[in-house]
């Protein structure tokens, strides 16, 4: 993942058909809405991918999917590790890497339980590392099965090792981003944050670029805020797209990832609200605060046409 372009590197969507099947050709639509926002990469496979509600070879599958259509034009990183012995986590990260993909992510929730201790955690690190000689690896602070944070001298430590590339971040808190982002500098290693409250200021203490749910929402405008974070003419409106996320935080989680499929729709995306996930009731409230969001949206965007 190239460190020196800011970038957008969506947590992809699952398109299912109404029955549940995996739907291929709304994959494909839904891979080239991204690459056509700019996306700097995807990250395929992910929790809002509904990876655990995937079987291994649906997962395996559509990151072959994903890596066929996006045709090298960006990285791709998936998850690969989902439990069990460490062993057995190897192997699968082995088959995500002969996917194609950039980097595999290892769950940092699934190296350890909760209340194993740092130092074990630290072991099974790097007993992966030396089950899986030569794969680029990452980390996601995924929220399930519980979120295990990394701190700044853990992450120090395997970053040093050469082999861990990228890391998702989900700490919510723009001062331990700052600490990792000084203990890691100078390596090749990106650092993508999934937090919108802080999105610019993240951006300006040196994040690689952002990867949040949002943007399963409205692709193009957190690409934009990635290309223009520093642009001094541009503070105000800036200034203005992050707190449409923030002010529209609510909206874009309740429900989710049903309400971000049903904004797709709206934008012309042929895709089924269908979840594997049982994430709540999608009911006419939920669906009108979408539809609400999509005028301020346009509104937003059309201001930003002006503004460039």
């Amino acid at each position: 993942m190239e460190k020196s372009r800011k970038g957008f590197v969506p947590v992809m969507l699952m398109p299912f058909q109404n029955d549940g099947q995996v739907d291929y050709n709304a994959l494909t639509k839904l891979t080239e809405l991204y690459l056509d926002a700019g996306a700097s990469g995807l990250f395929a496979n992910c929790l809002s991918s509904e990876m655990f509600e995937l079987t291994p070879e649906e997962r395996l599958q559509t990151i072959r999917h994903v890596v066929d259509v996006v045709g090298g034009a960006v990285p791709v990183v998936a998850t690969g590790t989902f439990g069990g012995p460490i062993a057995q986590q190897a192997d699968f990260v082995k088959q995500v890497y002969d996917a194609g993909t950039e980097a595999v992510i290892a769950i940092t929730g699934l190296l350890a339980t909760e209340d194993q201790s740092e130092g074990y955690f630290n072991d099974q690190v790097f007993q992966l590392l030396d089950l899986t000689p030569g794969i680029p690896l990452g980390f996601y602070e995924c929220p399930e099965p519980y979120k295990r944070l990394l701190s700044s001298e853990q992450l120090k430590k395997f970053v040093e090792t050469g082999r861990v590339i990228y890391h998702k971040d989900t700490c919510l808190d723009i001062s331990q981003v700052q600490r990792k982002l000084a203990a890691v500098q100078g390596h090749n290693f990106g650092l993508y944050d999934a937090y919108m409250v802080h999105a610019v200021d993240s951006l300006k203490a040196g994040s690689a670029g952002l990867s949040c749910i949002q943007g399963n929402f409205y692709p193009e405008l957190i690409v934009w805020l990635c290309n223009h974070y520093d642009d001094a003419s541009l503070a105000g409106e800036v200034n203005e797209v992050q707190k449409f996320f923030v002010r529209n935080m609510n909206v874009m989680h309740n429900v989710y990832p049903i309400v971000a499929k049903y904004s797709l729709n709206q934008r012309g995306i042929d895709i089924s609200t269908f979840t594997r996930r049982k994430v709540g009731n999608f009911s006419n409230a939920v669906k009108r605060n979408v539809e609400n969001l999509y005028g301020e949206y346009a509104s937003l965007r059309k201001s930003l046409e002006y503004a460039v």
